[in-house]
């Protein structure tokens, strides 16, 4: 298959061609990079927010491990890098086939029906000068991500989620969305801390 037809498979049927094709028990970060880099930014921030925005059980570190390349790449966005770049040490790091499978045929679902809605649109947008933006909102909203705080990286993984596929499709009115619903989630981020802040007990329902 030719660089070209990759290009016109939706984002996710390219996920799932990727992992298929890895005859591996495990893929590494940097495998997974190069398999779709010529997808650029989009598709490797949208491949890392998957499984933060997964309501299911995920061994232990795996969520830093996904978020460490959302920080990564939104910084290289902002600085305007044109080919997204990973630390050796990160390229190196495994992640299970079996894992990236159970993650896929949960996310494929709801994946295929935005991508149902996607067109481009908008699209200087999702132009290369609008990128260092959409890096801007990104950071922030890994930043989200990394606090230990129910609610607080849900949304804004969903926001960096939306705003990647709409990268990948030259959809600036999903990149807007995108932004919009990771703003949202920066919202309630700050209601958390502000509510710890001030010494207020939390609903029982939020305490382990």
């Amino acid at each position: 298959m030719t660089p070209e037809d990759n290009k016109e498979k939706p984002t996710s049927d390219f996920l799932a061609m990727v992992i298929i094709q890895q005859k591996n028990s495990s893929i590494t970060v940097g495998e997974i990079k190069n398999a779709l880099h010529e997808r650029g930014f989009g598709i490797l921030m949208a491949i890392a927010a998957i499984p933060i925005c997964l309501p299911i059980p995920a061994p232990p570190g795996y969520t830093t491990l996904f978020s460490l390349p959302l920080f990564i790449f939104s910084l290289q966005m902002i600085f305007g890098m044109h080919a997204p770049w990973l630390p050796a040490w990160l390229e190196r790091k495994s992640i299970e086939k079996t894992t990236l499978e159970k993650m896929l045929i949960k996310a494929d679902p709801w994946l295929k029906k935005i991508e149902k809605y996607m067109k481009p649109r908008l699209t200087y947008i999702a132009a290369s000068t609008w990128e260092r933006f959409i890096g801007i909102f990104a950071f922030v909203f890994a930043i989200s991500i990394a606090i230990p705080l129910p609610l607080t990286n849900f949304l804004p993984g969903l926001g960096i989620l939306i705003m990647s596929l709409g990268l990948v499709n030259r959809d600036g009115l999903t990149i807007l969305s995108g932004m919009l619903v990771g703003t949202v989630g920066i919202g309630i981020a700050m209601t958390f801390m502000l509510i710890l802040w001030l010494g207020i007990s939390m609903p029982e329902f939020f305490k382990l």
